[in-house]
Order: C-alpha cells, then sequence, then structure tokens
C-alpha cells in the first residue's frame, strides 16, 4: 500500500462504506475505508473474525459493490461499470485463490486450469499453454490428468493458483491460501506467491490470520470492525 504519486495505484479505496441490510439491523462491514493498491505490491490483511476482511477482498475483486464512496480498480470506477464490463475485467485481469481450493471436482488438474482460459477465449485448443503455467507451479506432469480428489491439498493449490494465472492477471487476490495445509506444504505456496509477486509484478492482496505467512507481504494492514486501524 502506498501514496507514491508516480504511480497510479492499481486499486483505489476512497471513502467507501459497506453495509448489509439485515432483519435484526443493518450490519456496517466497512466503514469509510481509504486503501490505495499499487501495481507490485504484495499487501495482507489482518483482523479478528468478523473484522471486514472478506467484505474487503469481494469488493477488490468486483464480486459486491460499495454502498457509497468510490472504488476504483484499474484506473475504473467499478460503480459506473455494467455487468458485463465488471465479468469481463475479473475474468481478464484479477485472478482469486481460495482457502478452499474450488476446484471442478469432475475436471482433471489439466482441465481446471483449461476452463478460465476457454470462457475467456472460446479457443479449446489451449493445451500447451496450459500445461507450460501448471509446470511452473512445480506440479508433476504425472498428475496433470489427476482430479481434485486425487491430489493432496498443496497439489490442489498449486492447481488452484495455476488457474487463477492462466488469463495472465494483474491482480492476485488470496484468500486464507495456506488455511488448509501444513506448515511445510504452507511455506512452499508462500514461496511461490512471494516468486509471482518478484518476478512477474503481479499484485497479490491476502487475508490470513497468520503472522508469519503476513512476514511474506511488503505490509500488512489491520481491520477491526470494519476500519483500517
Amino acid at each position: 500500500m502506498s501514496e507514491s504519486p508516480e504511480r497510479d495505484p492499481i486499486i483505489m479505496f476512497r471513502d467507501v462504506v459497506k453495509i448489509y441490510p439485515l432483519p435484526a439491523g443493518d450490519v456496517v462491514a466497512l466503514d469509510h475505508v481509504s486503501i490505495s493498491v499499487e501495481q507490485a505490491d504484495f499487501i495482507a490483511i489482518m483482523g479478528p473474525s468478523g473484522s471486514g476482511k472478506s467484505t474487503l477482498l469481494n469488493l477488490m475483486g468486483c464480486l459486491d459493490t460499495p454502498t457509497s464512496g468510490h472504488l476504483e480498480i484499474r484506473g475504473r470506477d467499478i460503480s459506473s461499470m455494467s455487468d458485463d464490463e465488471l465479468t469481463m475485467l475479473r475474468r481478464d485481469h484479477i485472478g482469486f485463490i481460495f482457502q478452499q481450493f474450488n476446484l471442478i471436482p469432475l475436471l482433471s488438474a489439466l482441465e481446471n486450469v483449461q476452463y478460465p482460459l476457454i470462457l475467456k477465449t472460446g479457443n479449446r485448443d489451449c493445451t500447451e499453454h496450459c500445461i507450460e503455467v501448471l509446470r511452473a507451479m512445480d506440479l508433476d506432469p504425472s498428475l496433470f490428468m489427476h482430479k481434485p480428489a486425487e491430489l493432496s491439498g498443496g497439489q490442489q493449490q498449486r492447481v488452484a493458483i495455476a488457474r487463477a494465472l492462466v488469463n495472465d492477471p494483474d491482480i492476485l487476490l488470496a484468500d486464507e491460501p495456506t488455511g488448509n495445509l501444513d506448515t511445510k506444504t504452507g511455506s512452499a505456496i508462500m514461496d511461490l506467491l512471494k516468486d509471482l509477486n518478484e518476478t512477474r509484478k503481479k499484485t497479490i492482496i491476502m487475508v490470513t490470520h497468520d503472522p508469519n505467512v503476513a512476514r511474506y507481504a511488503h505490509q500488512s494492514i489491520q481491520i477491526v470492525d470494519g476500519r483500517i486501524t
């Protein structure tokens, strides 16, 4: 997170409020949040359960929109974008990495990586590129045709990262990317994310509860009761 005037931020929150109306009363998930993220930043978001971490990440991923305030992604205010434009923004510029992996169980590792690229291009002849992406994740080629249930947690997360990268997004959003992994495997996944940030200049925003994982980031931000502290 930076305030440098030399580069345009890739993500900008300005006085963003997000309120969820519920029968028992409104829940303020984000309370006048202002942050700036620049290209190639690596940021960890930390805070207690219910503090607004996931809401912040969902807004960055254009999965939700602010109740008030301004949110710009790659220089565009998302409130002015149509549903189709938001879909294309997510598809072309944002990659998602989840704690639960969220792989399609009936598809092989390779097919899971091919799927978002086929959705983008309509071209089913993308096997070679997807194999290259999987190889870059240091996944053994003998596993490419295995379904998720036949893979370990660490292997599934490598496939999930490959899937997130296949459309070459500017931004990677990671929600507890090591939460279901043992310490050794989690460290290997974090080394992989660190390398993506340093060598390929991917902007990474990561939600984590683990201070050891947060140390991989350039800096951490704390959120409590919907406010950046």
